[in-house]
């Protein structure tokens, strides 16, 4: 059952990126010609096909990809060009750039969609509890004792743990803690130490620390209007997006190890495990995997909307499209490199499994 929660949650994601694309080439006068879900490369008859419109809507054996076929574009048959009224090719570079961007704000869209759902049926985050305090730290000095819970410092409400980071980062000189013991409030003052730490990268940080651990206990994240549910919603979807950048950048820089990416294997093992645990994981899981969806196409890769966004960025900038063989060859290169990447990732995949 979780494999097919997997597959149904990935193709949602692939048609929501696809429908962005479809949305945007209507709305310039584009005919859409097929709208696939899977990718018509091993086996090029579809499952399924119907057509409503002008559009053939198909369904291929290779579920996990999706693409929006238009009149005029096909990077592998040139031959197909058209340079009629309707057809892609028509269209001004940044009409065709604004199209190639529809498919990845799509994905950005739906993430924040799933995170204001998340925040209607009941955000989860740790509990602003004391768990552990750490010998000779700030914190255990002070007299602060695991089962404390923190509901203020230096006069600012705390809500959740992770409030107690962000204020004690912006913060400057001794804290007053006030935490609740016992039904009574009493209040600690302690300075924060600059600690080694590691990041979620794994790499050497230093911040300020007060030498606390959470209990492990979860509360719900009080939403109190409509602005609230927008407010969450909102600081998730930026965070998930930052988050992917900065996963990216550090894998470039060799900080995550080439070892620790993960294919489709890995996504469908965990949104299956994110959906046994409940709904706002499996939604939480969606959207940052739509996230990434959105982040990679943007990547400068041939193959990927980034790729065709920099060949339309290039005609704007030198008032002509790149050279056919040039548009061919680097668009071929592109799908090599896509298609290596998904087999090193299976691998990955793979002797994580065999290695448990």
């Amino acid at each position: 059952m979780g494999i097919l929660v997997s597959l149904a949650v990935l193709s949602a994601l692939i048609i929501f990126h696809e429908w962005g694309h479809f949305l945007a080439a209507r709305f310039f006068g584009v005919k859409v010609e097929e709208f696939g879900l899977g990718m018509p490369i091993l086996v090029t008859k579809p499952l399924w096909k119907k057509r409503w419109g002008e559009t053939t809507y198909a369904f291929y054996p290779m579920l996990l990809g999706g693409f929006v076929r238009m009149k005029g574009q096909d990077d592998f048959d040139l031959s197909k060009k058209s340079d009629d009224p309707d057809s892609y090719m028509s269209k001004k570079p940044w009409q065709k750039i604004v199209i190639l961007l529809a498919g990845p704000f799509a994905n950005i869209l739906l993430a924040f969609l799933l995170y204001i759902a998340i925040a209607i049926i009941g955000a989860d985050a740790l509990a602003p509890t004391v768990g552990q305090t750490i010998e000779n730290s700030p914190a255990a000095e002070a007299g602060l004792k695991p089962k404390d819970r923190i509901v203020a410092i230096n006069g600012q409400r705390v809500q959740i743990w992770e409030d107690i980071g962000k204020i004690i980062t912006t913060s400057a000189g001794p804290l007053q803690v006030t935490v609740e013991r016992n039904g009574k409030l009493q209040n600690f003052i302690l300075t924060p130490k600059v600690q080694e730490a590691r990041s979620i990268f794994g790499e050497k940080i230093h911040k300020k620390m007060i030498g606390i651990a959470p209990s492990g206990a979860f509360v719900k994240i009080p939403m109190h209007s409509v602005n609230d549910v927008f407010h969450y919603a909102w600081e998730k979807t930026v965070w998930a997006t930052g988050l992917i950048v900065r996963s990216l950048e550090k894998l470039i820089e060799g900080v995550v190890p080439a070892s620790q990416m993960g294919g489709i294997v890995s996504i469908v093992q965990v949104t299956s495990q994110a959906s046994a645990i409940g709904i706002t994981t499996l939604f939480a899981l969606a959207a940052l995997i739509s996230v990434n969806l959105g982040v990679l196409n943007l990547l400068p890769i041939p193959a990927l909307d980034g790729g065709h966004i920099v060949f339309n960025l290039y005609e704007m900038l030198f008032k002509r499209p790149p050279s056919e063989k040039v548009f061919y060859n680097l668009t071929v290169a592109g799908w090599v490199l896509l298609l290596s990447l998904m087999a090193f990732t299976t691998y990955n995949d793979i002797l994580r499994i065999m290695r448990g």
